[in-house]
């Protein structure tokens, strides 16, 4: 199950470290180029990789802090991870999901003269959610637990044997 919670973790970080080495440069697009770019790069994201590996990193992370009694130390970092994982998600719906039903209905030649707030509202929300996803890993690496848990990685020693 740890390895899992790390596929999840790995394939989690994709999209939000993604959105923040690309921030420089979409804050620089005029309008009409940041809103294709919004509508045709991004189309499908959330079904496929941003939805399911949050929720199943919510679910994991659980599933291993309530099987962890004995260690609290490895306990606290996947509830701790449990909780980043739906902070993500919430973010998502208050930042994102609305500049997203908005944009759908957007043409170039339709763009609002306030589109540089729904960006900023959009930029904000990928960048809050990359910092979740980034303070899981840092919460995570502080070394090990009594019981020789491997906090960076989810990975104890009697799982490698």
């Amino acid at each position: 199950m740890r390895i899992i919670s790390i596929a999840i973790a790995i394939a989690a970080l994709l999209a939000p470290a993604a959105h923040v080495l690309e921030m420089a440069n979409k804050l620089r697009m005029e309008g009409a180029l940041w809103l294709q770019v919004q509508q045709q790069l991004y189309r499908g994201w959330g079904p496929f990789i941003g939805a399911p590996t949050e929720i199943a990193g919510v679910a994991v992370n659980a599933f291993l802090c309530l099987n962890r009694s004995h260690d609290m130390a490895a306990r606290r970092m996947w509830g701790v991870a449990a909780c980043l994982y739906v902070a993500m998600i919430a973010v998502f719906f208050v930042f994102n999901s609305p500049v997203n039903a908005a944009l759908s209905t957007w043409a170039s030649a339709t763009l609002p003269r306030n589109w540089g707030e729904f960006r900023w509202q959009w930029e904000t929300g990928a960048a809050i959610s990359a910092y979740a996803d980034w303070s899981k890993r840092r919460r995570g690496s502080r070394g090990t637990t009594s019981s020789g848990t491997y906090a960076s990685m989810s990975w104890t020693k009697s799982s490698r044997n």
